[in-house]
């Protein structure tokens, strides 16, 4: 057993040179006679020759050995720490740790900021593309969505493997290719390709890794601290539509695409530069967690959010498309509603997040979700501009609520904590097929009715209240219907 340093209360190391002088004094030893008297002269001998050594050495010698065995221990130690089954508790704060909470704002600015301002653009693509329908239209953000949720289920097990650098980075890389090479496009196949794939497709990589690293630096304060990273996704829904509103008359689609590109460069790449995984990583271990299928809380909880995110996407594309075709709104007003149904929200990220700490996930989300199914019905009655407005409003406060409650939830029904980046992955996996599929239906529903929403309408009010219903379900499978209780 080495001996321990003084100092740091690490075990010393052996140099190499010290290493060999014993196998050479062995060798000496085994190769001469030994008697009791020469061994004992021997060793008097060899004492006093390496107390004057000792005596001897430069004080940079002396400087480079203790270097030397500094170094290695740091090297010990950090190779020691990484193979840890049972990692030390989050920190639950500090300088790293909310560090961590600006670069997800950043994230999430850049990925479901950006995305929820399709809407503006679904209202210019119906100028620019006048042969195509609103459905076709909007399966450019409904399959962007379904990619940026459904690749989370293979982005996310990265995290657990102790990639996160790099795959962050490849994910940066392909979102600003998508960007960058839709300011080229002109046909209905180039933006589905760039914006709808590519962009889909780069955000998926680096989103839900991003989510799950957050989680891991916070236990007590982790729905405050996923709440404020989550209000970059408000944020980024107000300034995109912003940009495409005041930059698209004066530079044209091509400049006002470009400069959203060069916007994202500058979040992502700080994004990278700070981020940092704080668990070992877990090399073995299945794409998937199977015992999530065997477990009815979390598959109701996923299978709740399905009905509500596909109905939550279809009133965020075509609320303004809405505001147009039936209000009689001019372009510039209706892009004003996507800037709307995103901002008010903002201060709601942070409130149920605060909440949930102390009274559990959810028990605050169930609130929130039959509130958006009740807001959702009263779109029917929509008929003139005053009406939109304030639907606008209690739409976005209330979706708000309740979307950034998602990944705090799976965290907190997640009891290892080395799952947190493949449960999220999962579980936005699943809800992809509902944000692909709920809109375009939606339009196919508006087209059967000869340009009418009001079927639209019931539908994804009933959607959302279906999924409100789930989700209570899986409150009284968990913790029965006392309602005191946290969960």
């Amino acid at each position: 057993m080495s001996p321990a340093d003084p100092e740091k209360g690490q075990p010393l190391q052996e140099s190499p040179e010290h290493e060999d002088a014993i196998s050479i004094s062995t060798l000496d030893d085994e190769s001469r006679p030994s008697t009791p008297h020469s061994r004992q002269h021997e060793r008097h001998t060899m004492d006093i020759e390496t107390a004057a050594q000792s005596q001897n050495a430069s004080p940079s010698l002396k400087r480079t050995q203790s270097n030397k065995s500094t170094m290695l221990t740091r090297i010990a130690s950090r190779i020691t720490t990484r193979s840890i089954t049972n990692p030390p508790p989050p920190p639950d704060g500090g300088l790293k740790a909310w560090t961590q909470v600006g670069c997800a704002w950043l994230v999430l600015f850049t990925t479901w900021g950006y995305v929820n301002s399709f809407g503006s653009f679904q209202t210019y693509y119906s100028t620019l593309l006048p042969n195509e329908t609103a459905s076709t239209i909007s399966w450019i953000g409904s399959v962007q969505v379904w990619l940026t949720f459904f690749v989370g289920a293979f982005s996310g097990r990265l995290l657990d493997a102790g990639l996160f650098l790099p795959t962050f980075a490849v994910g940066m890389a392909m979102q600003l290719a998508g960007i960058f090479g839709m300011s080229w496009c002109t046909q209905y196949w180039q933006l589905m390709l760039t914006q709808g794939i590519l962009t889909g497709i780069g955000g998926g990589i680096f989103f839900c890794p991003s989510m799950g690293l957050l989680a891991t630096y916070f236990d007590r304060r982790r729905g405050v601290a996923i709440g404020i990273a989550t209000t970059g996704n408000s944020v980024g829904g107000m300034i995109y539509p912003v940009v495409v509103r005041e930059l698209l008359p004066k530079l044209g689609f091509a400049w006002t695409v470009r400069v959203i590109g060069f916007v994202n460069l500058g979040c992502l790449v700080l994004a990278l530069c700070f981020m940092r995984p704080r668990l070992p990583p877990r090399k073995s271990g299945p794409i998937m967690d199977p015992k999530a299928f065997h477990e009815p809380v979390y598959m109701l909880f996923v299978a709740g959010f399905c009905f509500m995110i596909g109905s939550v996407y279809w009133t965020f594309y075509y609320i303004a498309s809405f505001g147009v075709q039936v209000i009689g709104l001019s372009y510039a007003s209706s892009t004003l509603l996507i800037i709307i149904i995103n901002g008010v929200g903002l201060p709601f990220r942070v409130i149920p997040p605060l909440l949930s700490d102390r009274y559990g996930p959810l028990n605050i989300i169930l609130p929130a979700l039959f509130a958006t199914a009740l807001v959702a019905f009263t779109f029917v009655a929509v008929h003139d501009t005053i009406g939109l407005y304030l639907f606008t409003i209690f739409y976005g406060i209330t979706t708000a609520a309740f979307q950034c409650l998602l990944p705090v939830t799976v965290a907190s029904l997640t009891t290892n904590l080395n799952m947190v980046g493949t449960r999220l992955g999962m579980a936005f996996s699943a809800i992809s097929f509902a944000a692909l599929t709920w809109p375009p239906i939606g339009g196919a529903i508006i087209g059967l009715q000869h340009g009418k929403y009001q079927g639209a309408q019931i539908w994804a009010a009933v959607s959302a209240l279906a999924g409100a219903l789930l989700m209570l379900t899986a409150r009284v499978k968990m913790n029965g219907w006392t309602v005191r209780k946290k969960c």
